[in-house]
């Protein structure tokens, strides 16, 4: 299983990148695989306004579907268009051109609740 020592990651499966004072959003490589082939995102609204842990995206794979939590609060400023055509990006490039969406957060102590990649890799063992 993939888990880049550079990101960030939550209970939940999600990665993390910092960008200055925005994370971009993704699904992990391990949650990718236990979803299987992605069919459908439903993307967050620009502009929302999330709490942490709050469910704001879904992917919907031929096996189930999944809900897509804001590790952090903050305020969404960039959505994956391209996921919406092409949905598989997630299974093929989760770390890459599978993101989902960005947010401008809040606070950036919140970041220091996430898990780094050697947390995660125990995670999920």
């Amino acid at each position: 299983m993939n888990v880049p020592d550079d990101l960030l990651y939550t209970e939940s499966h999600e990665w993390i990148k910092r960008e200055g004072g925005k994370i971009r959003v993704g699904i992990t490589d391990h949650a990718q695989s236990e979803l299987t082939d992605v069919v459908f995102v439903e993307l967050p609204k620009m502009d929302r306004q999330a709490n942490a842990k709050e469910a704001i995206a879904v992917v919907e794979s031929v096996k189930a579907a999944s809900d897509i939590y804001a590790p952090v609060k903050g305020t969404v400023v960039e959505i994956n268009k391209a996921l919406e055509a092409d949905p598989g990006l997630i299974n093929r490039e989760p770390f890459g051109q599978g993101w989902i969406f960005a947010l401008k957060i809040d606070n950036a102590d919140d970041l220091k609740n996430l898990k780094d990649a050697a947390a995660y890799k125990k995670q999920i063992g």
